[in-house]
């Protein structure tokens, strides 16, 4: 759907109101920008961006309705429209003439885009304003792909650049980075630079080029440790050491990914999906499905065991006043029972 508005945006075909809802930060950036160019032509569009947890929705509205100086449309930009979603006591601070907007919405300008920016998981669909907004303008839902998706969506960026990615390399790119689409696509805009008259991305490239992340490189030790393959993880243990990290931040994060696993083991088995895993325990999808996904699952014993020996861990490290870093490599170089 997404990708139909953005052929009709390149077209010309642009309407007078947007209503972009969802948390992925990619869609939204890229409308934007997929907006600000085909309303430029020749020359800058004349761009005005609103935070409406800051000003009143009178204020676009008086925009909107103001004619353009330097271009035939300008693109307004109406951030944070949280009076769309369902009200939190005593954290509203603006007071939204919502009656002159829902006016508005029937008769738009025609000399302005304007967008209205809802990044949250929902709107409350109780509200007037919400099915009339749906209704008048065009609806861009802003939500992360599912996975194979995501593996389209890499496939044909990379394509639109000029090369190719074998599929191994996609997996092992989401792995690394997750799902967030605006780093994903920075590091495939990367890559593609870095290939120069090649024309291959392949796994060894990403584990070239792509910088892993902290919680990435705390979850593979944490897998190495519960799997008995010691060396591996103080390999993991020792670049991360290099990298000035401290131990008793990493054994936090070791403590979190264990509470995380425990909790979202017993959801399984309470009949929960991997969906509705991650909605229970604030934790994305694909973290979650990371954990499930793993070949040798440790038991809750094991967890539990481990849990117990990652708190005396953290007392020592908390006490103790000798070498800290060897604290938790002793503790990674210790089998599991």
């Amino acid at each position: 759907m997404i990708t139909k508005i953005w052929q009709d945006i390149k077209k010309g075909s642009i309407a007078p109101v947007y209503l972009i809802v969802g948390e992925e930060t990619y869609f939204i950036d890229e409308t934007i920008s997929r907006l600000k160019d085909a309303l430029s032509g020749q020359e800058e569009v004349e761009v005005m961006p609103f935070d409406l947890t800051e000003r009143s929705v009178d204020v676009v509205i008086d925009e909107a309705d103001t004619i353009p100086f330097f271009t035939d449309r300008k693109l307004i930009i109406a951030k944070n429209a949280s009076f769309l979603k369902a009200a939190e006591k005593g954290k509203e601070k603006i007071d939204h003439d919502l009656k002159r907007l829902e006016t508005w919405l029937s008769y738009p300008t025609d000399t302005a885009v304007t967008v209205f920016i809802a990044p949250y998981e929902k709107l409350d669909e109780r509200k007037k304003i919400v099915k009339l907004l749906k209704d008048k303008a065009v609806l861009i839902l802003a939500e992360s792909p599912k996975e194979q998706d995501l593996y389209v969506w890499m496939k044909l960026e990379v394509e639109s650049m000029g090369k190719v990615m074998t599929n191994e390399a996609s997996v092992k790119l989401v792995e690394m980075v997750g799902t967030n689409m605006l780093q994903l696509k920075a590091e495939l805009e990367k890559m593609v630079l870095y290939l120069g008259e090649e024309h291959e991305v392949t796994v060894d490239i990403v584990e070239e080029l792509v910088a892993k992340t902290l919680e990435h490189d705390a979850f593979q030790m944490l897998n190495a440790y519960l799997g008995n393959r010691q060396a591996e993880a103080l390999t993991i243990y020792h670049d991360l050491l290099r990298q000035k990290e401290e131990p008793i931040m990493l054994v936090g994060l070791l403590a979190s990914n264990i509470r995380t696993m425990s909790q979202a083991f017993y959801l399984l088995t309470k009949g929960y999906h991997p969906q509705q895993i991650a909605k229970q325990l604030k934790v994305h999808p694909y973290r979650i499905k990371m954990i499930l996904e793993q070949r040798n699952r440790p038991s809750a014993e094991r967890l539990l065991q481990a849990l117990n020996a990652l708190a005396t861990v953290d007392l020592q490290l908390k006490t103790t006043s000798s070498n800290r870093a060897r604290v938790l490599e002793l503790f990674l170089m210790k089998p599991l029972l």
